[in-house]
């Protein structure tokens, strides 16, 4: 079932499949789509709430020029969560959307049982975050320069992510759709800088139940990186998960089997 719950300066677009302990699947800048997979495969025995991150895809704002912070997010996963009312949830957070959960599970402990973040872009919590910020900006600027495959390009080199160039034409070499673009243009000029720039507050989420998830294919990734020194620092091991930064995409069932051990 698909609806669009308002909230202050948005439109959240959302899906709700089955029934019983509500899951929360969500990525930022990613939409729901690549969520539905996995979504179908947990809705057997679960409610599993999916959604477009405000400003992306079908989740319109008011303000176009208002930058979307994860502590925006995360109020508006609150929202959604009681919209559900479905109890408590359980939330993965994948990406950008693993920051969104955190911030949840900062703000409002009462709506989650366990927050399970999938590979946190948190760059700034890196010795190297000078480099990678520089890098990020570079990105943008080759976006805005209009050249997106040449921003990809060097997106991937920043993420230290090698695909073959056969693969990389793919699923990256195409010219974008209006809408693909429209959300890139958002993701670069309102959300990119917010997220990976975010801290997090470490004495309040080492009370709180938080996973930090790492895919067993991310070896040597900046994203791997990043939740190792995250978990470093709430003093936990991370949980490994099948594939990559989008192993719940790749693999779902795969996913969905080990996702179930935080159920």
């Amino acid at each position: 079932m698909s609806q669009t719950l308002p909230v202050p300066g948005a439109r959240l677009y959302h899906e709700i499949r089955g029934r019983g302990p509500l899951v929360v699947l969500v990525g930022a800048p990613m939409d729901a789509r690549p969520f539905a997979p996995l979504a179908d495969l947990l809705a057997v025995d679960h409610t599993v709430l999916t959604t477009d991150p405000r400003g992306i895809n079908r989740s319109p704002v008011d303000d176009p020029e208002q930058d979307s912070t994860p502590e925006i997010r995360a109020e508006d996963l609150a929202r959604l969560i009681e919209h559900a009312d479905a109890g408590p949830a359980v939330v993965l957070g994948s990406s950008g959307g693993a920051v969104s959960a955190l911030a949840l599970a900062q703000a409002r402990p009462d709506l989650v049982t366990t927050v399970i973040a999938h590979e946190p872009p948190l760059n700034e919590l890196l010795p190297d975050r000078d480099r990678i910020r520089a890098q990020g900006e570079e990105v943008i600027a080759t976006h805005f320069a209009g050249d997106p495959v040449g921003a990809m390009r060097k997106f991937l080199v920043m993420a230290d992510i090698h695909l073959p160039e056969p693969v990389f034409q793919q699923f990256f070499a195409q010219e974008p759709s209006p809408r693909d673009l429209a959300d890139a243009n958002f993701q670069y000029a309102h959300m990119y800088r917010p997220t990976t720039r975010w801290i997090p507050d470490f004495e309040v989420l080492r009370t709180r139940p938080v996973v930090i998830g790492i895919g067993e294919e991310s070896a040597g990734q900046l994203c791997e990186r990043t939740s190792e020194a995250l978990a470093k620092e709430l003093g936990v091991e991370p949980a490994r998960f099948p594939g990559d930064h989008t192993g719940f995409a790749a693999d779902p069932a795969a996913f969905a089997t080990r996702l179930r051990d935080f159920l």
